[in-house]
């Protein structure tokens, strides 16, 4: 967990120009912001990603309405999307309580719109619905955001399998495969390639996870030692009463 808090607070791919505008008062220059937008959609390009250098776009976003750029909002969302469990999602709809409609009055602002539909994805992820996060992220409804938004940010789905992976990780020690599938949104060879990939092993239709901290039980024995004087003053103290 250090270390992934580590990487969350620095990441390994950031460079010095982003670092120095992250990490000093420059982030709140809103001429830095194409900066930080260029940075922003070379991590969807990538697969990379930088929780504080996208709220740094919408603290600037805050301060100076007229930079809003609905399209980097939802690009920002969803790569939050990807970091569940960390609180990143949450972070970003934060900074955006206070924003003003988009000044831009030739085009139509989606954020209203989509927002809703991130939440609810967010939620399903967040309270491990994972069958109900893909259903509802094939349904028609969001063949938008498919269209127009995921399928521009690189490995969008398979980051979203890797939540799933961290809390099937957390939890079990067994998992049927089937059910697995469901998880990730993946079946037959496919599925397979991807587990093994994690390290599970597969045996018939039983997906075995190898034991980490999370999913082993172990029973604590908790002793207290309180010498005789202690409780006399306990005793002493409760008759008082």
């Amino acid at each position: 967990m250090a270390s992934a808090t580590a990487e969350w607070l620095t990441p390994s791919t950031r460079t010095e120009l982003i670092e120095n505008l992250v990490s000093g008062v420059d982030r709140y220059n809103p001429s830095n912001v194409g900066i930080l937008e260029d940075y922003l959609y070379h991590q969807i390009r990538s697969g990379e990603y930088d929780c504080l250098a996208n709220l740094a776009i919408l603290k600037l976003y805050q301060f100076n309405p007229d930079l809003y750029n609905p399209d980097v909002v939802v690009n920002i969302l969803l790569k939050a999307l990807t970091a569940e469990p960390f609180p990143d999602f949450n972070l970003c709809i934060s900074l955006l309580d206070d924003r003003l409609p988009n000044a831009n009055t030739d085009e139509p602002d989606p954020l209203p719109t989509l927002l809703p539909i991130l939440m609810n994805l967010y939620d399903r992820l967040h309270q491990c619905r994972f069958p109900a996060f893909w259903t509802f992220y094939r349904s028609e409804e969001l063949e938008s955001l498919r269209d127009n938004y995921t399928i521009e940010c690189l490995g969008f789905e398979d980051a979203i399998r890797e939540v799933a992976a961290r809390a099937v990780k957390a939890t079990f020690t067994r998992i049927g495969l089937e059910r697995l599938g469901s998880y990730v949104d993946l079946a037959g060879r496919e599925l397979e390639a991807w587990a093994s990939k994690q390290g599970w092993t597969i045996d018939g239709h039983v997906v075995s996870i190898p034991p980490n901290p999370d999913n082993q039980i172990e029973s604590v024995i908790i002793r207290e030692n309180v010498k005789l004087p202690q409780l006399s003053k306990v005793i002493a103290h409760s008759q008082a009463k």
